[in-house]
């Protein structure tokens, strides 16, 4: 089982000294000269050469165009599927609790992911504060609720990217994406300049906008959403009225398995490309695991790469609804997987 992302990275804010945490400059609309990471020795890691789909983006000019049209959608803002159309550059906010300015917990190498992403040298993640889901039993709801975290510029942001890649890790992980894709394009492209060679990991809870998914076709490399629930009455209830999530989420992660596929790995088994999807059990089978697990077979892949958890716990608010107010239990856990054994998927990790 995976351990908690907020225990491993609590209290960090720095990848070989890029994330400072007096740097506060915010990330509103500037640009300046791209950065070079300056690793220690000892991080200098050679990578192999890869040749990620956002190079050829920039080259053609196509990724700049993609940044400019996702910063203009920020004056009535339709990031997400909230579609708030609040004016972000202007510094307003609403559910997500984000405006203009770039706000990022901690970036470092994790080694508790998925194994394909984690490999030897861990997967880079990058965890962005604040969230559009804000769902009651986040487990990192410090992060995610509370905005825990500090605002840094575009460049800080870019230098943690090549920083990562410096220390030898296989990708960039993006983790909480999807209300900052501009600040994301923005970074990649100044990251990029510098030398940014390894893939790109969009790690999102899977209410991403279908438009705003599109936009990314050819910049991810890895697409990594959860699937959280079946029932729309259950996504109102326990993440903040999204009502539509059922809907949503699956809309997204078809478009994004349309983009890259089932998960492929190099030699050593690293991914490389492809779609790595998550679904926690609930108690009381409350995210619909039952019918989710036949979905993913029918109108995915049954060879998708399918990390069923067990690892929920009652965190943040959880304890204010009986139903989700304690662990699962081996019964619950056992169906579980009979069910997705049942539906024919292949590709099964357990976490």
């Amino acid at each position: 089982m995976p351990c908690s992302r907020r225990n491993l990275l609590s209290g960090t804010l720095a990848v070989a000294g890029t994330l400072a945490a007096g740097s506060t400059t915010g990330c509103r609309r500037d640009r300046t000269t791209p950065p070079e990471a300056d690793p220690s020795p000892e991080q200098r890691v050679k990578h192999p050469e890869l040749e990620p789909a956002y190079l050829d983006l920039e080259r053609t000019g196509e990724l700049a165009r993609r940044e400019r049209k996702l910063w203009a959608a920020l004056e009535k803002c339709r990031t997400c599927p909230r579609e708030c159309e609040v004016n972000r550059l202007a510094g307003e906010s609403d559910v997500c609790r984000a405006t203009d300015e770039l706000r990022v917990s901690s970036a470092m190498p994790h080694f508790g992911e998925e194994p394909p992403l984690v490999g030897r040298n861990g997967s880079g993640t990058i965890f962005f504060s604040h969230c559009n889901l804000r769902c009651c039993f986040c487990q990192n709801w410090e992060i995610a609720h509370e905005g825990e975290g500090a605002n840094i510029s575009h460049e800080t942001l870019s230098q943690a990217m090549l920083a990562l890649q410096a220390r030898g890790c296989h990708n960039v992980n993006l983790v909480t994406p999807s209300h900052v894709v501009p600040h994301i394009l923005r970074a990649l492209r100044i990251a990029i300049a510098g030398g940014l060679r390894i893939p790109l990991v969009y790690n999102t809870g899977g209410y991403d906008r279908l438009e705003t998914i599109r936009e990314l076709d050819g910049v991810i490399d890895i697409y990594m959403p959860d699937f959280k629930f079946q029932d729309g009455k259950q996504a109102h209830k326990y993440c903040q009225q999204a009502d539509d999530y059922p809907e949503v989420a699956a809309a997204a992660i078809k478009e994004m398995h349309r983009q890259v596929g089932v998960l492929q790995t190099d030699e050593h088994g690293v991914a490389t490309r492809g779609v790595i999807l998550r679904h926690l059990v609930m108690p009381n089978n409350v995210a619909g695991t039952d019918r989710l697990v036949t979905w993913v077979a029918r109108e995915l892949s049954p060879k998708t790469y399918f990390n069923l958890m067990a690892q929920y716990r009652p965190e943040h608010r959880a304890r204010e609804y009986p139903e989700i107010a304690r662990r699962l239990d081996s019964r619950e856990w056992e169906q579980a997987v009979e069910w997705t054994k049942a539906a024919g998927l292949t590709n099964l990790a357990r976490g």
